[in-house]
């Protein structure tokens, strides 16, 4: 029988996995985009109220706004952040203390890194 620990994680694993494939085909000709997970989902102590925090950086702003647009429209979050690629750098190298954490939890959703 499977620990409560261990159910949490397979669920988390199954409802990540879901929204790549969700947003996979969002990405077809967006040339530098990605998405990222942040928030509880991410850090992994989301709970059945939880919402789904998405980060969507792309070469430009407008980009990046137009691809939030596009996840938001699609129910695959309740909140998200557009971001250009050079936004997104800077507050990876800050020293905000909320993005310092979303930066430590993220998790990248697509394109996937392959090794």
């Amino acid at each position: 029988m499977a620990s409560v620990q261990e159910i949490r994680q397979r669920l988390r694993d199954q409802r990540i996995e879901s929204l790549r494939n969700s947003i996979e085909p969002l990405l077809a000709g967006r040339t530098g985009a990605g998405v990222w997970l942040f928030g509880s989902l991410a850090r992994g102590d989301w709970d059945a109220r939880s919402d789904v925090d998405l980060l969507a950086v792309a070469p430009d702003q407008s980009a990046a706004d137009q691809l939030a647009d596009v996840l938001l429209g699609a129910g695959l979050a309740d909140d998200v952040i557009g971001l250009s690629q050079g936004r997104w750098l800077e507050r990876q190298r800050g020293d905000d203390p909320w993005w310092r954490g979303i930066c430590r939890d993220a998790i990248r959703l697509q394109p996937l890194q392959r090794p």
